[in-house]
């Protein structure tokens, strides 16, 4: 029995480093790009670096889970681990911004195939009474990717080398490679079937489609250009498209049947809507501190740090209750906390202390921390170990659409509120517009975050952006109680079970076809 459990812990220890190294590679680039574009050039491209990552990893993710269920997950995840070594290895040594954004592609490839596949097969080696710690372990590995991410970024790109920080990836992928590799056994038959091609390129297509309107909207190119407008309208039709070949489909890689159990259709819609409210904090409570309190440009993941850690407390305690409450005595309580916390950061204002903010960061890391750990296991609590991957690698989709949509959506609202009211401001003569630099930009918070460019401020100047940032900010932060509120409104409606050893996987029939 000992040697079982060995092989466990070993599993468990190389899963645990793929979600690490698969999970923190956007914020590890984020805090490189101003050194890689300065290195490479192509400022104006350097958006497609971080999108190319995105686009692949979320339409990989619901692919690869269904291809799981039906070929194996071992086999995936290894293919997910070499895919995502290759990719890293070429980042490092690419010569443009081009290349950089096509390597990076091949990464997210592997990253879509590695972080839902890891859930499943922790999900499929873990004793079902364990499952719950286990849980909470992959939780927090999750939100302690966000703090280390961004800060080992800033040491390896200011200590050695920007291609160093795809490089780190070649050691923990090769072992968590070889832990998987040698240690996991698969468990149950899987059964082959058709692959649902229609399904896979209508998918892969619409993701495409939208994901590069949001990236470049506003940015590379008007809201309102045909650009824009027609991949928007490629978005709709793909998607249509998709939903017919769904319908239609032996083995699709979305079922519509499996979202008949309440439980599953309500785990996936907390994940999409409190994703979305999670990350307009994790955004805008960085650039709150820095261009309205006045703090340094200390790395974003320092800033969290408090939030963050607060998240790592209640995904370990989620973990730990789940095999004593149901899932939704657990999320019921940390989604009012989230929605709390979310309500104060719309007091903010430049009177507002540093320990105030943090008190109301820590309530937010509070409020979403049971999520990362809870949701997994109550979106694949209903089927069988056949249909787990598909429902693991659903929910981590949707969890990321929803993240997506939030930056843009909420980043679109600030945007316009801080342009409005700088200009509203300046043009009253209020803020003495004669001390304006040339070609400061208005609409980019992070523009206004520059030292060099704040300097050279009066005073009353810097008041008025404080202020108008200070009250765009707030304003995002109200709008993102929206999806806070509907996620809480979401576990009410969530059905009581909860993880049940002695009932393993007597659930899913009734949800399969």
């Amino acid at each position: 029995m000992g040697t079982g459990q060995n092989k466990t812990g070993v599993v468990v220890a190389g899963l645990l480093l793929a979600i690490l190294m698969a999970s923190m590679d956007n914020t590890i680039v984020a805090t490189a790009m101003g050194t890689i574009v300065g290195e490479l050039g192509g400022l104006d491209k350097f958006v497609w670096v971080t999108s190319a990552y995105m686009v692949a990893e979320m339409a990989g993710m619901p692919i690869f889970g269904k291809l799981s269920d039906m070929y194996g997950r071992k086999r995936f995840f290894v293919f997910g681990a070499i895919v995502f070594m290759a990719g890293s290895m070429l980042c490092g040594i690419a010569d443009t911004i081009v290349e950089l954004s096509i390597y990076r592609a091949i990464q997210g490839i592997g990253g879509g195939a590695l972080i839902p596949i890891a859930f499943t097969i922790m999900l499929d080696a873990v004793p079902p009474e364990s499952r719950g710690k286990l849980g909470g372990l992959f939780g927090a590995v999750f939100g302690m990717s966000s703090i280390f991410g961004p800060l080992l970024g800033a040491y390896i790109t200011d200590y050695i080398s920007w291609h160093w920080i795809f490089y780190i990836n070649l050691p923990l992928g090769l072992l968590s490679f070889f832990l998987i590799a040698f240690f996991y056994k698969e468990s149950h038959e899987h059964s082959k079937q058709r692959i649902d091609w229609a399904g896979a390129v209508t998918l892969v297509g619409a993701i495409v489609c939208l994901m590069f309107a949001l990236e470049l909207g506003g940015k590379q190119y008007a809201w309102g250009s045909p650009q824009i407008l027609g991949m928007f309208a490629g978005f709709a039709v793909l998607t249509a498209a998709f939903l017919f070949a769904e319908s239609r489909a032996e083995e699709p890689i979305i079922s519509f049947s499996m979202f008949r159990s309440r439980l599953y259709a309500t785990s996936n819609l907390i994940g999409m809507l409190s994703g979305a409210a999670f990350i307009t904090a994790s955004v805008y409570i960085p650039i709150f501190i820095q261009g309205v309190l006045g703090g340094s440009a200390t790395n974003s993941g320092l800033v969290l740090l408090p939030m963050m850690l607060a998240s790592v407390v209640t995904a370990t305690g989620g973990g730990f209750l789940m095999n004593k409450l149901p899932y939704r005595s657990i999320l019921l309580p940390t989604l009012v906390i989230l929605v709390g916390g979310l309500a104060l950061l719309t007091t903010l204002t430049p009177e507002t202390s540093r320990l105030m903010v943090t008190l109301y960061m820590i309530l937010v890391g509070l409020g979403i921390g049971a999520s990362f750990s809870v949701l997994g296991n109550a979106a694949i609590h209903p089927f069988s170990a056949k249909q787990r991957g598909a429902a693991s690698s659903t929910l981590n989709f949707l969890r990321s659409l929803g993240m997506t949509l939030g930056i843009t959506v909420f980043g679109i609202i600030q945007s316009h509120s801080l342009t409005g009211r700088l200009s509203d401001a300046f043009s009253a003569g209020g803020g003495g517009g004669a001390g304006m630099p040339a070609g400061l930009n208005f609409s980019d918070p992070h523009a206004l975050l520059d030292p060099a460019a704040r300097s050279g401020l009066p005073a009353s100047v810097l008041g008025q952006i404080a202020q108008a940032l200070s009250s765009s900010i707030a304003l995002t932060f109200a709008l993102a109680l929206i999806p806070a509120v509907l996620a809480l409104v979401t576990a009410f409606l969530m059905s009581r079970e909860q993880l049940d050893p002695a009932a393993e996987g007597h659930g899913a029939a009734a949800a399969s076809h």
